[in-house]
This record gives structure tokens, sequence and C-alpha cells, in this order.
């Protein structure tokens, strides 16, 4: 999930057409009164298949049912009036959330030979995906960007042709309230907060106790990260388990199931798992908002066999977005955002900024059993939404961990006048001592915000030279992305373009055996907001210089995390 709330003057209206209308400085969406969402002018789009089409398969119910679901409609609709009496904070007015870029769009059919200028490097054969947030149904009322349907935009290169798909994950979620015509889970971060967030939440449960809805399956939204893992694309979001995408033949997409690993995954898993390059394992973490234990550990083998999960010991629900591995050491932040439902009693979020918490990182040998060797080390006033990647350096029994630090901690949460900062830092844990330093990698003047990106994965866990990452500026937007020498602190600049703003630079190595850390391509997805097309853009990672652009048939929405899946690995899929 990219750190990345998009904010601009918008006004809300209703037009002749019964459609709710949103006005922004970019554009004007159109959300139907149907299940399906259009494409924003001067798009026209294709025909979508007739499954996906907006007269959605309604559930059969018995009368009861049926007395009970339109005595709860209208119970939500006056509170939607009544929520709506008072300005909704930008950071859960739809209006604000999805405006231009950041708005919607419907499902494309894979579309073939797509336009490129350049050439497309030889070594680039495969499919990169990216995930992102895509509401299918117009929000009601509170709707922050993190809580939008999870939709997959892909591009499949072959042999120097590129072809474009976008589908979105088939949730539990999303089927049900396709079939129902309109949004009726709870939105996490849009819409859980204050006495209004407990009335939907008592709502939730009471359609489920009608059995108008089944929560028992899920409640995810799959819209975060992807992970190619024992032969299955996997998207992910840290309220649910993660779901098994199929990339076909063509290149188009399809769901297969919500995937608990054969049985052995009995909780949610967080959306950035991660993969021993070297070992092929992969590892993860599971919190839980509610009851203890607030925070799991666990790995699986590289043939999917899980561990018995490790219990860490934090005494409270803390937001556990991301982590970091090294060769032997797994490292979990315990930071000063956290969960505590109780705000909401108050009228407030449940998501905190706890000031007289002190940040810690936590070091566990990566095949413990349970957690009583844990170390913890304390690094005051440290948010780091994302970590990019850890190493250990024996020689100073030191684990060094490079994240991006970001102040004020909740600002992506919660309305607040303070500007963020998201600075690219070193920190050092010392397992000897038990202290810890910090440090920001670039010079003053070469400071700008970012978020968004990664190392070479195959160095993952190992000492990198090399990060590359978004540059989220003008906040909170990406005009390109920035190549870091983590040891002198030199920044290489790449920007997208004029009025071009793309998200995450994917680094795919030209070849897995290559010796330079940096030898390779990035790929992003980038949206020109003049001429209101989007493109994928292939940067040599050496140069930093351009080498191709393919041409997309559709918008592409600014998103969150991609992976690439190999042509060999795509024709072993499960």
């Amino acid at each position: 999930m990219a750190a990345l709330t998009p904010s601009t003057n918008t006004t809300t209206s209703w037009n002749k057409h019964n459609t709710h209308q949103t006005n922004c400085s970019l554009q004007t969406i159109h959300f139907p009164k149907q299940s399906t969402i259009q494409n924003p002018p001067p798009f026209t789009l294709p025909t979508i298949r007739k499954e996906d089409s907006n007269s959605p398969l309604k559930p059969q119910w018995n009368f009861i049912q049926k007395a009970a679901a339109l005595a709860l409609d209208a119970v939500e609709n006056a509170l939607t009036v009544h929520e709506l009496e008072h300005p909704l904070p930008k950071t859960a007015d739809p209006s604000v959330q999805i405006a231009g870029n950041f708005s919607p769009v419907q499902e494309q059919p894979v579309r073939q030979r797509l336009p490129v200028t350049g050439k497309i490097p030889e070594s680039i054969q495969g499919v990169y995906v990216r995930n992102g947030a895509n509401p299918l149904l117009e929000p009601i009322a509170g709707h922050h960007f993190f809580d939008g349907d999870g939709m997959i935009h892909a591009v499949q290169f072959k042999n120097g042709s590129a072809s474009y798909a976008c589908r979105f994950t088939e949730t539990q979620r999303l089927v049900q309230e396709r079939s129902l015509g309109r949004p009726v889970f709870p939105k996490a971060i849009g819409e859980l907060h204050g006495h209004t967030g407990i009335a939907r939440l008592m709502l939730f449960y009471a359609r489920g106790m009608f059995g108008l809805v089944d929560h028992s399956r899920g409640t995810g939204v799959a819209n975060a990260g992807l992970a190619y893992f024992n032969k299955r694309l996997l998207a992910m979001s840290e309220d649910d388990l993660p779901y098994h995408v199929r990339v076909t033949a063509s290149g188009d997409l399809e769901s297969v199931e919500r995937y608990n690993f054969d049985d052995q995954l009995k909780a949610t898993m967080i959306a950035h798992p991660k993969i021993d390059p070297i070992s092929g394992e992969l590892f993860a973490l599971s919190y839980d908002v509610i009851q203890k234990p607030y925070l799991k550990y666990f790995r699986f083998s590289r043939n999917g066999d899980k561990s018995e999960d490790v219990e860490i010991p934090v005494s409270e629900p803390t937001m556990m977005h991301d982590f970091a591995i090294t060769e032997k050491f797994v490292i979990v932040p315990d930071q000063q955002v956290v969960f505590k439902m109780s705000e909401m009693i108050r009228g407030g979020s449940p998501v905190v900024y706890d000031k007289q918490k002190i940040s810690r990182f936590g070091v566990l040998d990566k095949y413990s059993k349970d957690a009583s060797g844990m170390k913890w080390i304390e690094v005051p006033d440290c948010f780091c939404f994302h970590l990019w990647n850890a190493w250990e350096e024996p020689e100073t029994d030191e684990i060094v961990v490079i994240g991006s630090c970001m102040t004020p901690p909740d600002s992506i949460f919660n309305e607040c006048d303070e500007g963020l900062e998201s600075v690219l830092s070193e920190i050092r844990l010392n397992l000897k001592t038990g202290k810890s330093t910090r440090r920001p990698i670039m010079t003053e003047k070469d400071q700008v915000n970012l978020e968004a990106g990664m190392v070479n994965r195959n160095k993952l866990g190992r000492k990198t030279r090399y990060a590359y990452l978004a540059i989220a500026e003008p906040w909170p937007k990406v005009s390109g992305f920035a190549k870091v020498d983590i040891f002198t602190g030199e920044v290489n600049k790449y920007f997208y373009g004029d009025e071009k703003y793309g998200g995450e630079p994917f680094f795919l190595p030209r070849d897995p055996n290559c010796e330079a850390e940096d030898d390779g391509y990035i790929l992003a997805f980038v949206h020109d907001e003049k001429a209101w097309k989007s493109e994928l853009q292939i940067v040599n990672a050496m140069t930093m210089k351009l080498v191709a652009t393919v041409k997309l048939p559709s918008r592409v929405p600014y998103g969150f995390h991609g992976t690439f899946i190999s042509a060999n690995d795509l024709a072993n899929q499960a």
C-alpha cells in the first residue's frame, strides 16, 4: 500500500441523470447507480464482457430477509444523511480521495500489439502486474483511497511486443457487493470513525445475522501488494487472506480463489511478505486489531509448507504494514501508529498517533519457534510505512535498516495541517549495546519525499547499494523516481515528463545472474494529465535514460505495488 493520499479542491452535486458527479481540477467523474464505474471523458471504453455488465445477479431472499434488508437500508440511508450534514475530513471525502487520476476505471479485456516508442529490451519476457484501489461502486459516505476494491493492471511482453489488460480481483467482498448493487461492507479507513463508524459496524453485522451478507469468507479488498510465490500470483491487503490470480496465456487475468495455502493459513496476512532470494522461502506477519495475539510471525517453505505461528509480544494493536528480513533475522517495527477502538466511542478515528509511545524494532532469528529470543531496540520518533531493505554487519554487531521515515506518522489516515515529509533514512540497530542510530541518507539540498519503491530483489536481505524510490512530489503525486546510492547519498533523479505522474518504480534485473546490482530496467505506469492518456515507461537503471514507452489503450489510475513474473514462471503456474 503506497502512502499516497490525493488532495484537491472539489465540489459535489447531483445531475439530471441521477448520477453522482464530482468536479475537480482535473476532470469530472460520473458514478453510475449500477454496479460498474465509467471512465471519465474523453475515453471511449471497449465493450465489457457480458458477465461484467451492470445487471448483477440479485440474491434470492425470503420474506423475512427482504423485510430486514429494507429496514436496514432505511437505517443506513438515514445514517448517511446525518453523516453528510457535516463536511467530511479530506482523508474520508470521496470527492478528494478519488479525484483526477485517482478515480476508478472499468475492467479492460486484453489488447494486443500496443504501440511502442523506442525498443523493448529483449531481456524483458513475461508480465508486469501492478495492484491498486479501484472502487466498483459509488461510495455512499466516507471513503479513503486505500478502501477501494483491488484491481490488477497487467502488461505482458513477448518478443518485443506488449499487451495490456486490467481486472478486478474477485474478492468475496466485491462479489457480494456487486450482487447487491450497493456497498455494504464497512470501509476500514473512510467510514470506521466516531459514532457513525460504530453504527455502520452494527448494521453490517445485523445484515450478517439475517443472511444478507456473509463475512465469514473474508472482508478484504486485496488491493495493495502482489507477490509471485509457489507458482501463484497472490493479491494481498492486510485485512484478509491473499487471493490467487492466474495470468492467462493471452495476458488476461483470472481470479482463482481466496487462498489459504491448503488450509494452513487461518488468519490475515500483511500485504508485504518477503521472499528470500536464496532460499525461496516466504516470510510474513499477521496482525489483529481486536484480540490477542495482536501480532504473529510465520514463514512458508519454497513449496508452501507453513511453519507454526510465533506470537510477537506487543502490548496493543500496532499498524504493521511492512517489515524486513536479513540473511538470519526478521526485523519487526513496533511504531507509534496504533489502533485504539475506544477512540470511536469518543467520536474519533481508531487509527491513533501515540506520541507517548517510543518506537522500537524487534530482531528475531528467522527460524525461531517462539519470541523468547527477540531483542527489542528503541528508535525514538521513527515511523516507517515501508522498509526497503535490511542486512547484517557482523563486524560492528549491527543490523542496518533502510526505510522512509514519515512525519507526522498518521497524516495519511487523519487530517492534519502539518505538511508530510518522508525522509530516506539509515537506521542502525546495535545488537551488542541495544542502542540505535538514525540518519538521513541524502543531503539536505537533495532532500525530496521518497515513498514507494524497492531495491534489487535478488539482493533482498543482503547489503545493497541502490534503492529506486518514487519522488512523491508535488505530494501526493509522483513526478518521477530517484536512484539513491545508499553508501554515498548520491541521488540521480528521473522525471516522467511535463504534467506526467506515476507511482512505484519497479526494478527488473536484466538477468538474474547480473553482477552489477543496477544492471536492469525500471518499469513504471505513467499518466499524462494534460493529454489524459497513460503509458508504461521503461528506463535503463544504469544510465537513467528512457529506452521504450508502451502506449496503453486505457487510463491507469495511480496505484500501489507490483511485481514481475517471468515467461518461464508464467508457463508453470499452478
